[in-house]
């Protein structure tokens, strides 16, 4: 059994690896698509949204229901994509540490 200063040791290091990966989602860039290409919203793998664009022809007064529905959607499609991107990064540092079964990171 290891003592409790090199489990301790492993410990800060996985905080420290945790943070990087953290700080590292905010720069994975993933695009939102609603409409077929009608709206695109691009968003970091952190959840922060970074661009909306919005096609010309939705921008007609009579169209506002279609654009709030479509603009819904591509925010969703955009979080749905940042979120598994997220998850990826994460199971990357989490594949080179052992843990016991069932436990999960972040902590």
């Amino acid at each position: 059994m290891k003592s409790i200063e090199d489990i301790m040791a492993m410990a800060q290091n996985v905080q420290d690896e945790l943070t990087k990966a953290q700080a590292n989602l905010d720069g994975i860039e993933v695009e939102g698509v609603s409409g077929g290409g009608l709206i695109k919203v691009k968003a970091s793998a952190k959840g922060r949204i970074i661009g909306v664009d919005i096609d010309e022809s939705l921008l007609a007064p009579s169209e506002k229901q279609m654009l709030e529905d479509l603009i819904a959607a591509a925010l969703n499609d955009a979080r749905a994509k940042a979120d598994a991107a997220a998850q990826s990064e994460m199971s990357k540092l989490s594949s080179g540490i052992p843990l016991p079964p069932g436990f999960k990171l972040p902590f």
